[in-house]
């Protein structure tokens, strides 16, 4: 703290050594169809709200190419990830191809983490950079020159579009864009100062040919979050829940959802999908597939269900199931006696259900599940009875002729 200071002079000098050394500037030159430049203007505009006649601000978009100075730009009422996203597939349909790079600021609907050691991207960016086969390089923080061709635009067009609709009063934001597109268009056929041609005609005969060609359909933005799987083997996603295999019960997994799809991800494997839901809130969406093999029994309790589960045992127990269906006073009590029999398949094989349906309309006009229980109960003792006697008698003459010691050279005792 005991240092001399510099006078102004001392000061001015030394820096402009310093600066003379280190500060130089390196002119270069960009090849076609390379980057894509790729900001949020300073400036902002506005949409006017026809009921209340209040202001309502509107952030701009601006794209450059900066080989053609070529610039694309749009008016949105949000700067977040769904109008950033948007914003692009704009962008490239207007430029009729895509760029080998982007380069972006360092946004979070952009970058998550910049570092010179680590660069982590939003991964719903990432996706869309990978959907267009192009590849994201952020400016470095606080280094404007790294993306000096959207900054000059993004000067200009603050100037020649924002600054030029200040007076304009529109009342939606597709109104608003109409203006923009209108003061864009003439941005990029106003002719150069210092060469012939504008940034139209450039783009047209220096780099359209070096664009990559556009996907089919424009990119579908997707979000993605975390959540953990509840113990009813559902997560939700914006209120509605949706269904995960019933081992992820509270794991944490990763969550991708579309306009049209919900994707559930463990450890970057795909477990689930989904059709997305709309409308009421609660709403659940669940795969069969699934459940734990007791739920699928309890909400397979149908009638359909019932009769086509009887039927695969045999023609007995259809006859029960159909009788315990028609003679119940409702459908539920019924279902859930059937169901009572259906657990019967845990410890009795199909022919042995089947055997003590066929034994009890044997003995009665009126069968009933416990009934059948019972008999499976004693058909399964007696049938194990009648294979320790088998085994016992097998065991008794099962024998054959037996040489002595003095047979082998020993003696008998």
């Amino acid at each position: 703290n005991r240092k001399i200071p510099y006078s102004y002079r001392s000061f001015l000098r030394h820096y402009s050594r310093y600066a003379d050394k280190y500060k130089a500037t390196l002119r270069i030159r960009r090849k076609p169809g390379e980057i894509l430049e790729v900001d949020w203007a300073g400036s902002t505009t506005f949409v006017i709200d026809r009921d209340t006649g209040e202001k309502i601000k509107a952030y701009v978009f601006v794209a450059t190419l900066p080989c053609s100075q070529l610039s694309y730009a749009e008016a949105t009422l949000s700067m977040d990830l769904h109008s950033w996203i948007t914003a692009h597939n704009h962008a490239y349909k207007y430029f009729g191809g895509t760029t080998q790079i982007i380069v972006p600021d360092n946004l979070k609907t952009s970058v998550t983490k910049h570092t010179t050691r680590e660069l982590v991207l939003n991964t719903t960016y990432r996706e869309m950079a990978d959907y267009y086969n192009t590849v994201v390089m952020p400016a470095r923080v606080r280094t404007p020159k790294d993306k000096a061709s959207v900054e000059g635009s993004v000067g200009v067009i603050s100037t020649w579009i924002i600054a030029a609709l200040r007076n304009t009063h529109c009342f939606s934001i597709d109104e608003l864009n109409e203006e923009v597109w209108t003061k864009l268009a003439e941005f990029n056929q106003r002719p150069f100062t210092r060469k012939k041609g504008c940034r139209l005609s450039a783009f047209e005969e220096e780099e359209k040919f070096a664009l990559s060609p556009l996907p089919s359909v424009p990119y579908k933005m997707s979000e993605w979050k975390t959540a953990k799987v509840r113990p009813d083997y559902h997560i939700s996603v914006e209120s509605m829940f949706y269904s995960v295999p019933y081992e992820y019960i509270n794991r944490q997994v990763e969550v991708k959802f579309s306009d049209d799809l919900v994707e559930i991800f463990f450890n970057h494997m795909r477990v689930a999908s989904h059709k997305r839901l709309y409308g009421k809130f609660g709403q659940i969406s669940t795969i069969r597939d699934h459940m734990p093999d007791n739920h699928k029994l309890f909400v397979d309790q149908t009638r359909e269900a019932a009769i086509e589960w009887a039927e695969s045992i045999g023609s007995s127990t259809l006859n029960v199931v159909q009788y315990i269906l028609d003679t119940f006073q409702t459908e539920k009590q019924a279902l859930q006696s059937i169901f009572s029999l259906k657990k019967s398949e845990r410890r009795y094989t199909k022919y042995e259900i089947e055997r003590a349906c066929k034994m009890v309309i044997s003995m009665t006009k009126r069968p009933t599940v416990k009934s059948i229980q019972t008999i499976l109960k004693n058909n399964k003792k007696n049938d194990a009875e009648q294979e320790l006697k088998r085994k016992t008698d097998t065991s008794k003459h099962n024998y054959g002729f037996t040489r002595g010691a003095s047979y082998y050279g020993g003696t008998d005792k």
